[in-house]
């Protein structure tokens, strides 16, 4: 199945199942993620993505002082995010688009986030590279993810589990963005494992030295995100 396809499945079942998506993932957060959303926001400065907005269950944690972009691949996941927004009287712009392929010119962000997202995205390894596209030099790619355990008990399950979620939920179990950040041109800055290493948050840097896309002069100062 192309990814074509696969967007196609994905963006039918979170249009489907929007309505009862934020008291699904509730269970989730309290049993496994805890304050990972926060976490996650709290890293955010400057013009921030956040890929997979979904519901917008992030909004509320931002700081006040960011310029927040969000994208989603549904439109109904997406008007309950822009529904969020007007509750909170947070202003962001929230739009419709793929992860693996984002509308937005090289170097046009200081943070990327990305929350319980890069589980279902087909091509996982794509959106990593388009967060690095899209960012500035020495911005930051923040992220909490359920991911292949590193337990060998636990990750035995996660692999008999995986195709039950991936038929039902399109959940792949057994990823690990940390296969693909560094090569991928990012620099890992902390790696936090939680419950039997099923959680990771993980905070990554566009470096400001690039070879990746030919730079090789570092960026003034006052460009640098803060």
């Amino acid at each position: 199945m192309s990814v074509g396809e696969q967007n196609e499945r994905v963006r039918r079942h979170y249009d489907k199942t929007a309505s009862k998506y934020n008291r699904q993932i509730k269970f989730f957060e309290r049993i496994l993620f805890g304050d990972g959303r926060q976490w996650v926001c709290s890293q955010a400065t400057g013009d921030v993505l956040e890929i997979a907005v979904g519901t917008g269950r992030n909004l509320r944690h931002y700081p006040d002082r960011i310029r927040l972009t969000g994208i989603d691949l549904s439109p109904e996941m997406l008007e309950l995010a822009r529904h969020e927004a007007a509750g909170l009287g947070r202003e962001a712009d929230l739009r419709i688009g793929d992860a693996q392929a984002l509308d937005f010119p090289d170097e046009s962000f200081d943070t990327v986030t990305c929350t319980l997202s890069l589980c279902t995205i087909p091509d996982h390894r794509a959106a990593i590279r388009e967060a690095w596209r899209v960012l500035r030099p020495g911005g930051r790619f923040a992220m909490v993810e359920h991911v292949r355990s590193p337990n060998r008990g636990v990750g035995a399950g996660e692999r008999l589990l995986e195709p039950l979620f991936l038929r039902l939920e399109h959940d792949h179990l057994t990823r690990d963005p940390l296969d693909h950040l560094e090569p991928e041109g990012f620099e890992i800055e902390s790696v936090t494992r939680l419950k039997l290493g099923i959680v990771e948050r993980t905070l990554a840097r566009k470096p400001l030295r690039t070879g990746k896309q030919g730079s090789s002069e570092d960026v003034p100062a006052s460009s640098r995100p803060s």
